[in-house]
């Protein structure tokens, strides 16, 4: 048995670092450094591997150069990569600058084989707004989103949602898809249709919103050096501390944490920290405000 099935796309991220700014047509800019690791749900993946937990793709990779690159590495982590192979692997280029990030993206069309993730039998399944169809019955389901597939569910979200573990997306995602003008209330207005919605705010913390209560936790204080994957190991973290049994408040103290960590050094796949370190760093960052206030005190 699998304790986490990520059914995503799984791209090669190429990160040029130390970029002053971005360059515009007709200039060339120089990058002090360049990473290549894996990106997407192989971020998330290789955060709950870290953490312990027994980690899965399915997400197509290609038979390409990329895809057996991102296939090795993800093994090495101890991640299982349950396919399909197919022609080509998705390709990302990150340009972080001054903490936040460009990029230029290659996503060829596919599709995720329910069949694939049901062989595994997990105890919980990551998935995206768009394939809430392909977890397995009985499995504790986290969903993300992008700001694309936000904007198609703008003010319609799926029916699924209500048989959904917990929504996590961040504020401008959640703004979209509610036409709240807060975080707070977005979440609040999610948690109608799903059982947890979950809402970062970046270097502002994260509310939650279940059962008609919102909680809100600070963000640790931390220099960011690369903000790329932070949502996708905070969602790590997340879904370990919940099938951990860990209480709301605890979820979003631990992830927090673990999102801090990560953006401290370049890359999202390469920064994702151990169980021992997040333990570590719960001592070093662990933001103490946690408030908790009805919905009727919010709204």
């Amino acid at each position: 048995m699998t304790d986490v099935v990520c059914a995503g796309p799984v791209f090669l991220d190429l990160t040029f670092e130390g970029l002053e700014s971005l360059p515009v047509p007709g200039e060339e800019h120089f990058a002090t450094d360049l990473h290549a690791t894996p990106g997407g749900a192989g971020i998330t993946a290789i955060g709950l591997a870290r953490l312990g937990l027994e980690a899965a793709v399915v997400a197509p990779l290609g038979s390409d150069f990329a895809g057996v690159l991102v296939r090795e590495w993800l093994e090495e982590e101890g991640v299982a990569c349950a396919g399909p192979v197919e022609g080509r692997t998705p390709v990302a280029v990150v340009l972080p600058v001054d903490g936040e990030r460009a990029f230029a993206t290659f996503e060829p069309p596919a599709s995720v084989d329910p069949r694939l993730i049901e062989r595994l039998r997990p105890r919980g399944v990551v998935v995206g707004l768009e394939t809430l169809d392909v977890a397995p019955a009985g499995t504790s389901v986290y969903v993300g989103t992008g700001h694309a597939d936000a904007q198609r569910h703008a003010g319609r979200l799926p029916a699924g949602l209500a048989h959904v573990r917990a929504l996590l997306v961040n504020t401008a995602e959640a703004l979209v898809l509610t036409g709240e003008i807060t975080a707070d209330d977005a979440a609040l207005a999610l948690a109608e249709t799903v059982a947890t919605a979950v809402v970062t705010r970046g270097a502002d913390g994260v509310v939650a919103a279940e059962d008609g209560r919102a909680v809100t936790v600070a963000a640790p204080r931390t220099d960011a050096r690369d903000t790329t994957g932070a949502g996708d190991l905070f969602t790590a973290a997340y879904v370990w501390a919940d099938l951990e049994g860990l209480p709301l408040p605890e979820r979003l103290r631990q992830a927090a944490v673990y999102a801090a960590l990560s953006v401290r050094t370049a890359t999202g796949a390469a920064s994702a920290a151990t169980r021992d370190e997040l333990e570590h760093a719960m001592a070093e960052l662990g933001p103490e405000i946690v408030q908790e206030q009805p919905a009727k005190e919010t709204r």
